[in-house]
């Protein structure tokens, strides 16, 4: 029996890697990540910015630096922005459901902590999100690759290879990785989600890939006064994060992991 045919699948499927290889944007790991021009995402919410036109590069590591004093008490802004950034405003409670299972399982990319100390009593507030680890764990454990580093220090989760395994949130210390139980009805071109996979904070890279150099949870803040959250480039000594850094001590969570994470909080 012939070949051929399996010869024109096989050549039709290098054709369409081939192409989907020159959206990608390298990784640490080797594994890239769909680029946001390739998902229908425009700046049309950002007219100032401007699309990539240059691979991701190592020559920036994105982070944050969070001041847990200036962490108010009560104020969700930061929660309530990144929701709507990314659509997860959209998700609906599934008819019939159980309230508390439904508030257990929807996707949530950042959520406020409440840290207490035994002996003082003394309450820290704080946004608490993927880390962006140099070290992920969540990378080391998927067997697909669909978890992985960009060349940026951004850790992100490739949708199209995501098997739902879940073994990603299992190694993940922060417990900030969201599954997707439910059909996804409602979503953003620019964030894309469907069930059966899991998802996280990206740091806003969608705005990144588009020119602007800010995140949705840091706006947010800052436009309440509170300007508790601090973005910027983690290899750059001039910004804004390596200022806010330089000003007083700032410590990892879980330092004891020796994770180099890209997110540093000052008061704990």
């Amino acid at each position: 029996m012939s070949r051929e045919p399996d010869r024109q699948v096989n050549q039709d499927r290098r054709r369409f890697m081939g192409a989907a290889a020159g959206a990608v944007a390298g990784s640490a790991g080797g594994v890239g990540a769909l680029a946001v021009g390739a998902l229908g995402y425009t700046a049309a919410d950002d007219a100032a910015a401007a699309p990539r036109t240059e691979p991701v590069s190592d020559r920036h590591r994105w982070g944050m630096f969070v001041d847990t004093a200036k962490c108010a008490e009560g104020c969700t802004a930061c929660v309530d922005a990144c929701d709507q950034e990314n659509g997860l405003n959209l998700q609906a409670e599934p008819h019939g459901s159980n309230e508390a299972k439904w508030q257990n399982q929807r996707a949530v990319w950042i959520r406020k902590v409440k840290l207490q100390d035994k002996t003082s009593g003394h309450v820290t507030n704080l946004p608490l999100m993927c880390q962006h680890c140099e070290h992920p764990p969540c990378v080391d454990v998927c067997p697909t690759g669909a978890s992985f580093k960009r060349a940026d220090g951004i850790v992100m989760v490739d949708r199209h290879t995501c098997i739902g395994c879940r073994y990603c949130m299992m190694a993940c210390p922060y417990k900030a990785r969201s599954f997707i139980h439910e059909q996804v009805d409602q979503k953003l071109t620019r964030a894309p989600r469907g069930m059966g996979c899991v998802e996280s904070c990206n740091l806003c890279a969608h705005r990144l890939d588009e020119g602007s150099a800010s995140t949705a949870c840091a706006d947010a803040c800052a436009a309440e006064g509170h300007h508790a959250i601090v973005f910027g480039d983690l290899k750059d000594p001039t910004s804004a994060v390596r200022q806010a850094m330089a000003k007083q001590p700032s410590r990892q969570i879980r330092e004891d992991l020796e994770l180099n994470t890209g997110v540093r909080y000052a008061g704990i």
